[in-house]
């Protein structure tokens, strides 16, 4: 008898059978049993639908809990790790995150044969975007605002954590590549070492697209990073990363998930991505629209995350620079983890068509331009 298909959100707007198989009762047990303080294991009764890892939901008699699996060539113990310390230093700090649990030597990383696992409280909050796709843009303006507001108190808890960038080779999001005077140059160096990639990239025109796409924004960003300071940071700010508390006198957001994609960065970046991920509709894009940006929401991201934490106008002036490029390195990243982890050719491929070359050529045309003015006229009003 054939087992299930596991569904996950794949690259576009139809689930996708999932990389990775499910965590079954039997894996959970496994790994719950180093940590007899949570007595009986129930079954498990939700599985989580994102893409690089399996997810599942438990209930124990200490309460629910969430078990998260990683193979090992996406998340060894020791990389695991490294986004651990993040976020314990930001619950030391009082930011609203959920911090894994210790199991009986003390340890947040269960690694068992191939695969890294770890444990997690259930966070506070209500999950209003649990089955929303990558790229889904945020339901409400007061979303907006609230999201803005949490981002700029993550960055203030974030502050003194003083560990280097992470030595996680895959799948993290970062600006390792264009933060450097000649990118492409700096990308050409890395192939050495990233073999799938350079397998991928060898019968494309990359060079050239990445030309005249990206450098001219890189040659107008590259003097202003002198005025960002280097900060840990999340770096994939999306509204289905966020629990939420809708009251009736505002909207906040509860408690921040999923820190994977977390590096050493700069606080603008983090912004960036935040604009990136939420409020232009790529979906729309994907399917022959116009993908048309919600200036309402940029604006309500700005403004919350201003009530927190001034921008300045060379913060405004800097994040009008990054935001056609803070997508570069990512999705090279993924092109990698398709190609040489999962062996998916048409992942791939939409990873670089629609994400690496179809978002810079936006960011080209009449609705990239028509935001980019926004955000410098923003800029210039400070």
């Amino acid at each position: 008898m054939n087992k299930p298909l596991r569904m996950a959100h794949g690259m576009g707007v139809q689930p996708v059978e999932a990389d990775w198989p499910a965590l079954t009762q039997v894996d959970v047990e496994a790994v719950l049993s180093h940590f007899p303080r949570l007595g009986t294991v129930g079954p498990l009764h939700w599985h989580s639908p994102r893409p690089f890892s399996a997810a599942a939901q438990v209930r124990t008699d200490q309460g629910e809990l969430f078990v998260k699996r990683h193979h090992r060539s996406v998340r060894q113990p020791a990389w695991l790790l490294e986004e651990h310390r993040f976020v314990q230093h930001l619950e030391q700090r009082g930011a609203p995150v959920v911090t894994p649990l210790l199991d009986r030597n003390g340890d947040s990383v269960v690694a068992l044969g191939e695969w890294t696992y770890e444990v997690l409280p259930c966070a506070q909050g209500h999950d209003l975007y649990r089955d929303a796709l990558s790229w889904t843009p945020f339901l409400s303006l007061p979303h907006a605002h609230a999201a803005g507001v949490a981002l700029a108190r993550l960055h203030l808890a974030a502050e003194g954590f003083t560990a280097g960038a992470r030595r996680t080779p895959v799948l993290i999001a970062n600006l390792r590549f264009f933060s450097h005077h000649a990118p492409l140059s700096s990308i050409e160096t890395a192939l050495a070492q990233q073999p799938a990639l350079a397998h991928y990239l060898a019968d494309k025109h990359w060079q050239q697209a990445l030309s005249e796409l990206y450098l001219p924004h890189h040659r107008a960003l590259l003097p202003l990073l002198q005025h960002q300071p280097a900060l840990w940071t999340h770096n994939d700010w999306h509204a289905s990363n966020l629990l939420w508390d809708e009251s009736a006198d505002a909207t906040q957001v509860r408690s921040v998930l999923d820190f994977g994609l977390s590096d050493r960065t700069f606080a603008v970046f983090d912004l960036a991505t935040a604009v990136e991920r939420n409020c232009i509709p790529w979906l729309e894009l994907d399917a022959g629209g116009r993908a048309a940006a919600d200036l309402d929401a940029v604006e309500a991201l700005l403004a919350g995350y201003h009530s927190q934490r001034p921008l300045t106008q060379a913060d405004l002036l800097t994040l009008k620079a990054l935001l056609p490029l803070v997508h570069v390195d990512f999705a090279l990243a993924e092109i990698d983890y398709f190609q040489g982890i999962v062996g998916s050719r048409s992942n791939a491929d939409i990873a670089y068509h629609n994400f690496l070359i179809g978002h810079g050529q936006w960011f080209g045309d009449s609705e990239g331009t028509r935001l980019l003015d926004h955000l410098h006229r923003i800029a210039r009003a400070r």
